[in-house]
């Protein structure tokens, strides 16, 4: 079981900084410029085929499951492009390192590389160590214009993730229009 520790809590509200990320399309993305409603789900690490996960990597709450949520955003990319959201996944792992895995799960959409952990430490996204490597805890965060307007954290179930966000901007956008 995962509890809330709090450790996001600060971030709604917050103005993103002025980081450009390097995405497994080519492209360097500032996610701060952006006027789109914008989701970044966060996750630990990619798995490579044939390559085990960190000792006792089971066992930390939370660190399993990053194939499934980022094929439950690919299985739920149509929905959410509906509801006009822009998706980008977050690792600390470098790009060429990501690209693999977007190519191999032919994901429709980019991850950003914050490899650096200049978004992470501005934020002050939360972050653990395992096996010698230092990785970023998992969160999702709705981004409007530049300033993160909701926050899931802690991810109990990563491949319902993206639910989260439908029932997010699906409310948000009957509030917005009126409808009930």
């Amino acid at each position: 079981m995962i509890k809330n520790d709090g450790l996001c809590e600060h971030l709604v509200g917050i103005h993103l900084p002025d980081v450009a990320l390097l995405s497994t399309d080519g492209m360097v993305v500032n996610l701060s410029k952006l006027t789109a409603t914008t989701v970044v789900y966060c996750y630990p690490m990619t798995s490579q085929p044939g390559v085990p996960p960190p000792a006792n990597w089971d066992e930390i709450p939370g660190a399993r499951g990053c194939t499934q949520q980022s094929c439950s955003y690919k299985d739920n990319f149509s929905e959410l492009s509906k509801l006009n959201a822009v998706i980008y996944g977050m690792s600390t792992q470098d790009t060429d390192y990501q690209k693999e895995m977007t190519e191999r799960f032919q994901l429709p959409y980019s991850i950003l590389s914050d490899s650096k952990f200049e978004y992470c430490d501005i934020l002050n996204i939360p972050t653990f160590i395992v096996g010698g490597k230092r990785l970023i805890k998992r969160v999702t965060m709705i981004i409007e214009d530049g300033v993160i307007e909701a926050v899931h954290y802690p991810i109990l179930q990563s491949a319902s993730d993206p639910d989260w966000v439908i029932a997010h901007l699906s409310t948000k956008n009957r509030n917005a229009t009126g409808t009930p």
